[in-house]
């Protein structure tokens, strides 16, 4: 299971992410064209863009669940709560 506190900076914020456990195996790019690209330089996926159609949403999750490390994370009551704590303040 993918673990938010390890996933990698490049990632933009959002509910989706990709950690320090991606094996560069290609899946979730090839999944979600959209939203995961790769970092060249360092060799692993990261989510370039988080979904914003049901669709992308639906890839994204499909991504996930065949991840063969899993090593792709979705925290949306997460940031849904982060989010909720910032309009409280």
């Amino acid at each position: 299971m993918a673990d938010f506190a390890n996933r990698y900076p490049e990632n933009v914020p959002g509910r989706f992410y990709v950690d320090d456990q991606c094996i560069d195996c290609d899946l979730c790019r090839q999944t979600a064209p959209m939203n995961f690209t790769r970092d060249e330089e360092r060799g692993h996926s990261f989510v370039l863009k988080q979904p914003q159609t049901l669709e992308e949403k639906s890839q994204c999750q499909e991504a996930m669940q065949n991840c063969p490390v899993e090593a792709i994370g979705d925290d949306g009551a997460l940031v849904t709560k982060l989010a909720a704590e910032q309009v409280a303040f």
